[in-house]
């Protein structure tokens, strides 16, 4: 053995002795009763906060530092741990570490990182102690205005999670930069110049709210980070407040209810455009994914044609739309849903007043998350379309 390693052993037996020596002799020194509770409480940790394997419960390269002389117990896991570097460095500063195994239950080390947990996790309580629990097999929330614009009597107001962030008189609006895949500064004008009244909000960002699980809302600029940017993209194509299936864990596709028809001639009507509406009906609701006893309608930013119709309120209507509709309600109805709303039992599938993507709705009283596909085949009169309902059943 070297001179130099004998010295370095020698060093660590004596550290180690010397802790052993001060542990025997204040072991009873910390009378104070630590729990979940207090450590939560006192040190301001964020409890329903979302974290992955390995991020520290305390924040970002924090950790909560006591007294040693008073908490001498708690340089045990320094010691369990082989960390000589964190003993010497208790020894000569006077504090340590706290230890979160004592006031936790599961997914928490002794340095407060959550372990042993596969996907998005959360801080809750389990009694009097922390947990950081893992994913459900199914997670769920709702998406939720987090970044909007409203309309004021001179402009609009930009806002961001609750705070006014400024005042935008109404001839800048054309200069905003707000954009997406489904809207842009035209967009915004023609909502604030025909659509919207007085205090009508323009959603910018989603956020989500709701979850299935318990834990806190997140906003916008956290939910591609922890659910991912499908999730976003998904969010921003259906109406604000639609439920969303954010994780899912292992599960088997199964091929549930289906309904089927065919694209009928209606002259009367214009067939180019009724063909028209009957694709952006399939467009609306292929892919929409409701998770458990939850209701969705289809996607928005989804526009109909228009074709004069005296019978109808206002004297026209979307024509084109029942055909794609008849095969949504079977495939629902078979798959043991209710009657969708907005939808009717008769070949004119869809009621008046409900716009045939946003304003329809599907009711999922399954305890597993469905999917509906919608396709065509062959165009014009007589193409087919099809809905078929998948389940998404979980693995044991």
């Amino acid at each position: 053995m070297s001179k130099s390693w004998r010295s370095k052993s020698i060093t660590i037996f004596l550290v180690l002795f010397s802790v052993s020596i001060l542990l025997f002799a204040f072991t009873f020194v910390n009378s104070t009763p630590y729990t979940g509770q207090s450590i939560a409480e006192t040190y301001n940790l964020t409890v329903g906060q979302s974290v992955f394997n390995g991020d520290s419960i305390v924040g970002e390269n924090e950790t909560i530092q006591l007294p040693l002389l008073s908490n001498l117990g708690f340089i045990g896991h320094q010691l369990l741990a082989f960390d000589l570097q964190g003993i010497l460095m208790s020894v000569s500063t006077g504090v340590v570490p706290f230890d979160f195994t004592t006031v936790s239950s599961e997914g928490i080390d002794s340095y407060g990182k959550a372990v042993g947990i596969d996907g998005p996790g959360y801080l809750t309580f389990e009694g009097d102690k922390l947990a950081v629990k893992g994913p459900d097999n199914y997670v769920w929330g709702y998406s939720a205005p987090s970044k909007v614009l409203t309309k004021t009597s001179s402009g609009v107001n930009l806002v961001e999670d609750g705070k006014l962030i400024k005042s935008i008189p109404a001839n800048e609006i054309k200069n905003l930069n707000f954009s997406s895949e489904y809207f842009n500064n035209d967009t915004i004008v023609s909502w604030y110049n025909y659509d919207a009244q007085e205090g009508d909000n323009f959603t910018i960002d989603k956020g989500m709210v709701g979850f299935s699980d318990g834990r806190n809302n997140i906003n916008a600029s956290d939910v591609p980070r922890i659910f991912g940017q499908d999730v976003v993209d998904y969010a921003a194509e259906y109406p604000t407040g639609s439920p969303i299936l954010l994780y899912s864990g292992n599960y088997t596709e199964q091929q549930g209810g289906q309904g089927s028809t065919t694209f009928d001639s209606h002259p009367e009507y214009g067939d180019s455009i009724r063909e028209i509406n009957a694709n952006q009906f399939v467009e609306a609701w292929n892919g929409t994914v409701i998770p458990p006893n939850s209701t969705s309608s289809g996607k928005d930013y989804v526009y109909f044609e228009s074709a004069s119709d005296a019978s109808a309120p206002g004297g026209s209507a979307a024509h084109g739309v029942c055909p794609p509709a008849r095969a949504l309600r079977d495939a629902a109805l078979a798959e043991g849903f209710e009657m969708p709303v907005g939808l009717t039992s008769d070949e004119s599938a869809v009621l008046f007043g409900y716009n045939p993507a946003s304003g329809v709705t599907v009711t999922n009283n399954h305890t597993y998350p469905v999917k509906i596909l919608m396709w065509t085949e062959g165009e014009g009169v007589g193409m087919g379309i099809y809905c078929q309902i998948v389940r998404y059943i979980p693995e044991k």
